[in-house]
């Protein structure tokens, strides 16, 4: 894979500044030579993640790499998105460590955190020294998270905290978690950092994925847990603050799915044209022509799409909806071309000396995550009629 090239069947690489470039082809590098030798072995594990690659991540700048200030690499939106693409053509796994770092971590605190919290925790982060965590998700409030049970009491001068999250990407890894709470008194949402080993905390790992397998998953336990009154969040309150982060992180993975479909389609494309079928070539065949037509234009139709909101976003003229149409339609094809492509390599395919069943499995998670593809498909619903489905 060292020598992949990518796919850019338009030439959008003419479209892109060199910067822009630069990033992506400096991660697609670490990619292919560092991360995808050592991949296997943590997907044959349960929730592995090669924790040994963190240093060289963030010698690459890839925790908060849009974000300015503190440590961060400060890139634009089009080149992080590219980065984004390049960690997920390795894994969704790597791509969802990075996203989660600086997209539901490190942009709360950036955006919304107290001046000693930016002090405190994003040099950390971008150097990779301490790793975050996002505590949205409940056990029983996955799309619907305003229902969250989770709650935080004042009592003299302390914030007291009850409550579980599930679903939670780094929860065991994490040095910090952004959880979000009901505040009593204030019936509305806030946002608290809470320091690993805080008494009453807990973080236990999801076993038995047969999806996001280098990925750490878990569960975050709070019971009676006492936290400093600066460990608020102070600059956001509601679901504003939530939300605004997975914008954040739904707008990384818009792109991110792009690579996974990219893998995917080289793979099944150098398959067909290496695999003698009936006398000839696969690639020679109609139907597997026709596949791969499909997956060039969807791929091509997705970048189109990522750059076009990627340029919105630098300019501040991106509406939270037209990140929902991204997510939803890039991961939607990502997974439809990784389906297609396995089954173009027929028995082999689900093999793991090929990537597309791997791909195609954490694909099904992306599509649940940061919004499911149903949530997406009725807030553009409600954007473009004014009315909220019942």
């Amino acid at each position: 894979m060292a020598d992949y090239a990518g796919v850019d069947f338009l030439r959008l690489d003419d479209l892109l500044a060199e910067e822009e470039i630069l990033a992506r082809e400096s991660v697609r590098d670490f990619v292919s030579k560092e991360f995808l030798p050592v991949l296997q072995e943590h997907v044959r594990q349960d929730g592995s993640f090669p924790m040994q690659l963190v240093p060289r991540m963030a010698d690459l700048g890839l925790f908060g790499a849009n974000l300015h200030g503190y440590g961060c690499a400060g890139m634009n939106n089009v080149a992080y998105g590219l980065v984004m693409q390049e960690l997920e053509r390795g894994d969704s796994g790597l791509r969802s460590f990075a996203s989660v770092q600086g997209g539901l971590v490190m942009y709360p605190i950036h955006a919304y955190g107290s001046e000693a919290q930016k002090e405190r925790w994003l040099p950390a982060l971008a150097s990779g020294k301490a790793i975050g965590c996002f505590g949205l998700t409940e056990p029983d409030f996955g799309s619907h998270a305003s229902g969250m049970r989770t709650r935080a009491e004042k009592k003299g001068g302390k914030w007291i905290l009850n409550g579980t999250k599930r679903w939670i990407t780094n929860g065991t890894l994490a040095d910090v978690s952004v959880v979000w709470a009901k505040a009593a008194g204030e019936d509305t949402i806030r946002g608290f950092l809470v320091p690993k080993g805080t008494p009453g905390f807990e973080a236990r790992d999801i076993k038995g994925k047969f999806s996001l397998r280098a990925s750490v998953t878990s569960e975050l336990f709070l019971h009676d847990v006492e936290l400093p009154e600066d460990a608020m969040l102070p600059g956001v309150k509601g679901m504003k603050g939530p939300l605004s982060c997975l914008t954040q992180a739904r707008y990384g993975i818009a792109w991110g799915v792009l690579g996974a479909a990219m893998a995917c389609y080289d793979e099944a494309l150098h398959y067909a044209q290496e695999r003698i079928v009936q006398g000839g070539p696969l690639a020679s065949k109609q139907i597997a022509q026709q596949r791969l037509v499909f997956m060039l234009t969807e791929i091509t139709k997705g970048q189109l799409l990522a750059l076009r909101v990627g340029r919105l976003k630098d300019e501040g003229k991106l509406h939270h909806a037209m990140v929902s149409m991204a997510k939803m339609n890039n991961v939607d094809i990502a997974l439809r071309i990784a389906r297609d492509a396995r089954d173009l390599l027929g028995a082999n395919g689900i093999v793991d000396d090929y990537q597309a069943m791997r791909h195609m499995v954490n694909l099904e998670t992306v599509r649940t995550y940061e919004g499911t593809h149903d949530i997406h498909t009725l807030i553009l619903g409600e954007h473009v009629t004014g009315m909220r489905a019942l």
